[in-house]
């Protein structure tokens, strides 16, 4: 590869980090430390120019291409072996238009990155739970997060992206231009082409109310059970969701209680601050809190509030599901699997996607589960591999216990590697016409380390 990459060097304005070059190792990995690939490039991308250079190289070297953003793909997608990666991950400026209210972001930013620019003018869009995750991975995939039920999901909010194709060309993709190919971008994930910057619709949140409240696990039948029927029809400014957590060494959590799991909620009131307590008060009437971190803040500090339990260099391993209804039977799986999290950094965590998500019609966006009306992941995240077979059957058969209770299609933001067999199910009634985007923008399957949509 010595020649071509070496032509590489001259056409990019970003480095080019191969084998031989120091950093190598760095530049190649990725969160997910089951994923242990060697590329024969890694490019850090400069701009959009850039990426149109490495996605020509790839094309013309026949070589299989990664695109990574914030690096979170759990099947490690930002990576490959033998192939080039393009890198934007040094692309990360985000420029806001207070006026106008939206927001531009570079295809590597972070949701952190996006949340600090935004938040200086008192604006906001969906956007996750971790603000390590990239911008765009979260919003190609549909989007989930805190204001998802106010605001509907981080794809429903973006108004244009900027998509090198596989064909080298820079596209703008929006409602006026290249409209089949912004409809795919809106929950196709990494299929159509490499964006480099998003451009979002912004809403007015500044402060939130909110925050962990901790239940004993022989509440946690009590906690699903209510939770499932507050949200049903709570105003849309509450969003959270309810999980399984085993409590870190935080300080408003009794110390001989470290280390223990519990049921807990994850609030987000993101109406008036001062009617924040009452918006939150029949989470605290559903039974006896054990501890909560729970006020006024910031919207990006509860953004990144659990940034610190999920670093690079975990081993991961997820499964989800979309859930139409939180029957009484799902509730029952959870309580056999939930408590036996192995490891603090696991979690489960049940995202409610109605109120505004609902108001999207299912064949609007490629994100086709506009009907659902939770969104299950059961994210196995542990330090030791020595622990990789014990904790990926936990997760699968938690997977498994709770599927019959499910839909047959899931989030694809939360897909594992082994889940392209699924990838008809998770996009249901637009799986079709999706093939027919990706046979025009990508014919030859030029993008395809992702939850893939064959041409």
């Amino acid at each position: 590869m010595g020649k071509p990459i070496d032509d590489l060097r001259t056409r990019v304005r970003g480095a080019v980090v191969a084998p031989q070059d120091d950093g190598y190792d760095e530049a190649r990995r990725v969160n997910n430390a089951m994923i242990d690939r060697k590329p024969a490039a890694v490019v850090r991308c400069a701009n959009a120019g850039d990426v149109m250079a490495v996605v020509d190289f790839a094309r013309d070297q026949g070589l299989d291409l990664a695109v990574r953003g914030g690096g979170h793909s759990v099947p490690g997608f930002g990576t490959c072996d033998g192939g080039v990666v393009a890198d934007l991950s040094g692309m990360r400026s985000v420029r806001v238009d207070p006026r106008g209210r939206t927001a531009r972001a570079d295809g590597g930013a972070t949701w952190g990155d996006f949340n600090a620019a935004t938040h200086a003018f008192g604006l906001a869009t969906t956007g996750g739970i971790i603000s390590t995750t990239g911008v765009g991975g979260l919003t190609l995939g549909g989007g989930i997060g805190y204001l998802a039920r106010g605001l509907g999901l981080s794809c429903d909010n973006l108004l244009s992206a900027d998509v090198v194709t596989a064909d080298g060309q820079l596209l703008v993709a929006s409602e006026e231009e290249n409209q089949d190919l912004f409809w795919a971008l809106r929950g196709g994930s990494g299929n159509f082409g490499a964006v480099t910057s998003f451009e979002f619709a912004l809403s007015p949140v500044k402060d939130i109310y909110g925050g962990p409240i901790l239940f004993e696990l022989a509440d946690a039948a009590t906690v699903l059970r209510s939770f499932r029927e507050i949200i049903a029809d709570a105003p849309e400014q509450l969003g959270g969701f309810p999980a399984f957590q085993i409590a870190p060494p935080l300080p408003f959590i009794p110390e001989d209680r470290h280390g223990q799991p519990f049921a807990l909620i994850v609030a987000c009131w993101s109406g008036p601050v001062e009617e924040g307590e009452r918006a939150l008060q029949p989470f605290h009437d559903i039974a006896p809190v054990v501890a909560e971190h729970v006020g006024p803040m910031p919207y990006p500090a509860l953004n990144s509030a659990f940034d610190a339990l999920v670093p690079p260099g975990l081993q991961h391993y997820w499964k989800a599901n979309f859930v139409t209804e939180l029957t009484d039977e799902a509730i029952e799986a959870h309580l056999r699997f939930g408590p036996r999290l192995p490891a603090v950094n696991s979690t489960v965590h049940i995202y409610p996607v109605n109120g505004a998500c609902h108001r999207v019609a299912p064949d609007a966006t490629a994100y086709a589960y506009r009907d659902a009306n939770f969104a299950t992941v059961i994210a196995g995240m542990w330090p030791d591999p020595a622990d990789n077979e014990a904790n990926t059957a936990w997760v699968r058969d938690y997977y498994e216990a709770t599927a019959p209770h499910s839909e047959e299609g899931g989030y694809i933001n939360f897909m594992a590697e082994d889940d392209q067999g699924r990838i008809r199910a998770n996009y249901k009634g637009n799986y079709d016409r999706l093939v027919e985007v990706k046979r025009t923008y990508d014919p030859g399957n030029l993008f395809h380390l992702n939850q893939n949509i064959r041409p």
